[in-house]
């Protein structure tokens, strides 16, 4: 028999299968522990992936125990960060385009003054006037269209009286 300067296929697809799973399987280092780091809380362990950095809570509720990722608040918040960032720029973006595009307008006013103008309010009541006598303040009179609404008013509060003090003479005399 001759041997072939080849080695036996079967050998070498051993010799394969033990390069492979020892070059995915990384030797840990000497000074550390494990992949994970735990700490006991009062209702479980706090899990620590030290590669990757993720933290899971982890504990026993009868049917074995289970871990949960606990959320990451600095990737909420930095994530929030960076959609107020985005949303500024547009907005000073938006900004810079109006003010552009106000100035490449022509002035509407011409003549336009620094000075306020007058306040005034229409609806307000017209306060009382100092006559020439500063002793005396002069207060203006209800209009017609008051005094309608307030005889109105007094003579369907007149009416009710009325009707009220006839039923309780009812009451009282079928009652007797």
């Amino acid at each position: 028999m001759t041997r072939s300067a080849f080695p036996a296929p079967s050998i070498v697809l051993v010799s394969l299968l033990v390069a492979a799973s020892s070059a995915a399987a990384d030797p840990m280092p000497e000074n550390e522990k494990g992949r994970y780091a735990m700490s006991q809380v009062s209702d479980g362990v706090v899990r620590l992936d030290t590669r990757t950095g993720a933290v899971s809570n982890c504990n026993n509720n009868g049917t074995g125990w289970a871990c949960y990722a606990v959320p990451d608040e600095r990737a909420a918040y930095d994530a929030e960060i960076g959609r107020l960032q985005a949303e500024n720029e547009k907005s000073r973006a938006e900004i810079e385009k109006l003010k552009a595009e106000l100035a490449s307008r022509a002035p509407t006013v011409e003549g336009k003054t620094e000075e306020a103008l007058p306040k005034s309010d229409s609806l307000k009541k017209a306060e009382p006037k100092a006559a020439e006598n500063p002793r005396k303040i002069e207060i203006p009179l209800p209009s017609d269209q008051d005094m309608d609404r307030v005889m109105s008013f007094l003579e369907r509060a007149w009416q009710r009286l009325v009707e009220m003090a006839n039923r309780m003479q009812k009451d009282v005399s079928g009652k007797i």
